[in-house]
């Protein structure tokens, strides 16, 4: 089967998050059929293992995608479906890629591909159990990028669950609604978020917190009033996921009736310009013709939750233009597919041997 048979048959197997077992078997049917080690792990993960050199290098993606059917389709190169770009492109690049190293890099190197579980909740299964396994001397996270870029960091996260709940009262009588409560937290919160990136001097989406409404809404059963949010953070270098809490429980503090839950704790990352994997990258991306790009995401990845527990070279890399996820419109274009495998096989290639 070849690499664009290989992503094909994977974004035609729904794998949305928690129900990733059958493209599992799938990839580590193919990697065993192509000179892998390859096993699924206790998580539900698709490993496979390539060479026993001195060199471990780890290329960790992801499997399960977003709830939402996109008719799986091709038109002309461009292939639609779930997944294809967020992010079963990438990991079907990272095996296809190894899959293609000579002996020598083999010799030199271990690649170590690692299909997760659940990385598009905030459990991130896959990768919190791969961490306790793998001990890399390099990584590679797995996300669209576009071939002719490298991704060296994502902003971190914070999901704050916002309730109100109050008794019920006659709509003409004095006092607040558990509506007006949760709005009148929601307001507060957003003020400090814009004023935290302003007192510092901060400007630009990677350097300043962002929040958005994610869910919004009232319920009233004639005894009781609830009002209810979801508000999703992204928080950049520099604002640890705890000290934002602290700071955002401190703003409902005279807000008596309000509940607040927090989860999703992931730490911004930004990696350094300049090192094996980048180089190698490069060179690689100039050979095939490209002007070679870095970028800094504004979402999170595996990439945050790695990143803690391995301090070594890190970037993402894999094919698709990522303003395409999670959309109704997801597709890959195959071509753009062939040559970010290409590009990647001739950078693990050189990672080897230099």
């Amino acid at each position: 089967m070849s690499a664009r048979d290989l992503i094909r048959r994977a974004v035609a197997v729904p794998s949305v998050s928690g129900q990733e077992a059958e493209v599992s078997r799938l990839l580590v049917d193919w990697m065993n059929a192509h000179d892998f080690r390859a096993r699924t792990d206790a998580v539900g993960n698709a490993v496979g293992v390539r060479g026993n050199g001195p060199r471990t290098v780890v290329l960790l993606g992801h499997i399960d995608t977003v709830p939402g059917e996109v008719p799986v389709r091709e038109e002309g190169s461009l292939l639609y479906g779930r997944g294809s770009v967020d992010a079963k492109g990438s990991f079907c690049c990272f095996v296809a890629a190894v899959a293609r190293l000579p002996q020598a890099a083999l010799e030199a190197a271990r690649f170590v591909c690692i299909g997760a579980v659940e990385e598009e909740v905030p459990s991130s299964r896959g990768a919190r159990h791969a961490v306790t396994e793998h001990a890399p001397d390099l990584v590679l996270i797995g996300e669209p990028s576009g071939w002719d870029a490298i991704t060296l960091g994502y902003k971190g996260r914070l999901v704050v669950k916002v309730t109100v709940r109050k008794d019920n009262f006659h709509s003409a009588g004095e006092g607040s609604s558990a509506g007006d409560d949760l709005l009148e937290y929601a307001v507060r919160a957003r003020r400090w978020a814009a004023s935290w990136g302003e007192s510092r001097g901060l400007e630009g989406a990677f350097s300043t917190v962002q929040l958005t409404v994610q869910d919004l809404g009232s319920v009233q059963d004639g005894l009781e009033q609830r009002a209810y949010a979801t508000l999703g953070l992204r928080l950049p270098p520099g604002l640890d996921p705890h000290a934002a809490e602290h700071e955002l429980r401190a703003l409902g503090i005279d807000l008596e009736a309000l509940s607040l839950e927090f989860t999703g704790h992931e730490v911004a990352y930004r990696g350094e310009k300049d090192n094996a994997l980048t180089r190698a990258l490069r060179v690689a991306i100039r050979e095939a013709g490209g002007t070679p790009r870095f970028k800094l995401k504004t979402g999170t990845s595996d990439m945050n939750v790695v990143a803690p527990h391995w301090p070594v070279p890190m970037v993402a890399y894999g094919p698709g233009d990522s303003a395409l996820d999670h959309t109704p419109i997801e597709h890959l274009d195959l071509e753009e597919f062939e040559r970010s495998v290409n590009i990647l096989s001739r950078a693990l290639e050189r990672i080897a041997v230099s």
